[in-house]
């Protein structure tokens, strides 16, 4: 009788882990069968022709798909200098001085993620016609840093509390201002978290669609609003090409990142 439960939970636990493992790893290896696929239609199950024709016509140099991710990393890289220029002083404040109200400002951050993205892009889309700026890299960075700094802030401010106050005043101690004690012992500290928090941002904005479709749209062209135009148009084999290109970085930065963001931190968050 134990045998067979024992038996059964083996079973059970088999067929909940092949089920995790077809839901995980099926939507990759459909990507990867459409974008290898040069002929797939029904009721075939599989490609009925395989070639690598449209990653050729993907990766070519006056192709729309390298001068999407040329701006899609151009942007991306705008706003992460945009987020830690916002996020530094901002999270050593939080870190550091004894504000008043320092949950409300800690809540203050999380305000774009709590209401509906579409109308608050369209408010600002509008907001930005008004200005002119509509359609510029400017406005969709700014876009991307406000919503970045979600994450940059509460890292930053997370990082920073976890550098020992006495760190700092023994630098002070022996003579360094304070301007020179942060930028010697507390910044390089602080480092790692704050390299984590660009690299959160930097994902996010490489990955944003709809800010970009508001406030972008026709000028700025970002990779994944390619894949958008890609799959609305039938062309698949383009789109899933585009969707493997957009994880490749993400899933080489969460490895990075793994260095960088330890538990000591990561208890620091909203501390």
């Amino acid at each position: 009788m134990i045998r067979a439960v024992s038996g059964l939970r083996m079973v059970l636990a088999a067929f909940a882990l092949a089920a995790f493992a077809f839901f995980l790893i099926g939507p990759l290896v459909n990507l990867a069968l459409w974008s290898v696929a040069e002929r797939w239609y029904t009721p075939y199950k599989l490609p009925v022709v395989y070639g690598t024709r449209y990653w050729e016509q993907v990766f070519r140099p006056t192709g729309d798909a390298m001068a999407s991710l040329a701006t899609s990393v151009w942007i991306a890289v705008l706003t992460v200098l945009v987020a830690l220029a916002l996020s530094i002083p901002a999270g050593y404040a939080l870190a550091r001085l004894k504000l008043p109200a320092r949950a409300s400002f800690m809540v203050l951050f999380l305000l774009p993620q709590a209401f509906p993205s579409v109308a608050i892009y369209i408010n600002v889309a509008r907001v930005f016609y008004s200005l002119g700026i509509n359609g510029t890299v400017f406005a969709v960075v700014l876009v991307h840093a406000a919503h970045g700094l979600v994450y940059s802030v509460w890292i930053a401010a997370a990082a920073f509390a976890a550098v020992d106050k006495d760190l700092e005043l023994a630098a002070r101690n022996i003579g360094a201002s304070p301007l020179k004690a942060f930028f010697s012992v507390t910044l390089p500290l602080a480092a790692p978290g704050i390299i984590a928090s660009g690299i959160f941002v930097f994902l996010e904005s490489l990955d944003e669609f709809t800010g970009t479709f508001f406030v972008g749209v026709p000028q700025v062209t970002t990779l994944p609003l390619l894949l958008y135009n890609a799959a609305m148009g039938g062309n698949y084999q383009v789109a899933s090409i585009t969707a493997l290109i957009l994880l490749v970085p993400s899933v080489l930065f969460m490895l990075f990142i793994e260095r960088f963001l330890r538990a000591d931190v990561l208890a620091k968050v909203g501390a």
